[in-house]
């Protein structure tokens, strides 16, 4: 088997995993005090500033619990066309929405509400001396990238061709928090993530930019889902995303206004 179909196997299972795990872990029932559950899809990159807004919006919303599934949208757009019992989707790319859209599963016209570029992430210590995105050629070094499937790493393949520069990666990850942990954790030299990612990491590691990620910047859409067991909720949940408090949180978390 060649890499590439290895590769492809791999990430197919991967997505299987995630959809049995997300499925799990979300409650679309009746919290345990008795209200009402908002179930919100979200692009991985997403997870702090979406937690941050839900607990806005649970504090605006007495007795109504914001359940969350984040991971690698496209792994997220299978399992809700698969059937998965959702109230909002917030996706890293509108390739990814797409798939939502065309099986007639969107409410309403998906609207762009932030944009994100990717940098190189590295070790606080920057072991393999990363200074360009053509550094990342060296054979030497362990890069890490998402898988093509997923937005991050359909953007980092856009900026890679770019910039004619050739990786090999050392893996190809799920979503762009598990190409981010390589990084912290030090089993990767370099990582290409989302800046925003980067930025919630603090410390752990240092953000490069190289200016070929501007050929890559990702639109993220949101849309209430046709099918949502909290259609009222599901669309005030949207409309605080698209407020000027949730532009706010978004910004200060490092995302481009649409």
């Amino acid at each position: 088997m060649s890499f590439k179909h290895l590769t492809t196997a791999l990430l197919g299972l991967a997505l299987a995993a995630t959809a049995i795990a997300g499925c799990g872990d979300v409650d679309n029932g009746a919290s345990s005090g008795g209200g009402k559950t908002v179930t919100v899809f979200a692009a991985a990159s997403l997870t702090e500033t979406f937690t941050a807004l839900g607990t806005t919006f649970e504090r605006s919303h007495p007795g109504v619990r914001v359940r969350f599934n984040f991971g690698g949208s496209s792994g997220l757009a299978q399992q809700i066309t698969q059937g998965a019992p959702v109230d909002v989707f917030a996706s890293a790319s509108p390739a990814t929405m797409k798939t939502v859209t065309d099986a007639d599963l969107a409410d309403d016209r998906p609207q762009t509400f932030a944009r994100n570029r990717l940098q190189i992430a590295v070790p606080a210590a920057n072991p393999g001396k990363v200074a360009t995105l053509q550094d990342l050629a060296d054979p030497d070094l362990k890069v890490v990238l998402c898988a093509e499937q997923v937005p991050c790493g359909a953007a980092a393949k856009k900026a890679l061709a770019a910039a004619k520069v050739t990786v090999k990666p050392a893996s190809l990850e799920r979503d762009v928090k598990s190409a981010l942990n390589k990084v912290t954790l030090g089993e990767a030299d370099a990582a290409l993530v989302y800046r925003t990612d980067v930025k919630a990491a603090g410390a752990k590691v240092i953000g490069i930019d190289f200016p070929e990620s501007a050929q890559a910047i990702n639109d993220y859409p949101i849309v209430t889902l046709s099918k949502a067991p909290q259609p009222g909720l599901a669309k005030q949940f949207l409309q605080l995303v698209l407020s000027a408090q949730g532009r706010d949180v978004l910004t200060a978390a490092g995302f481009d206004a649409p």
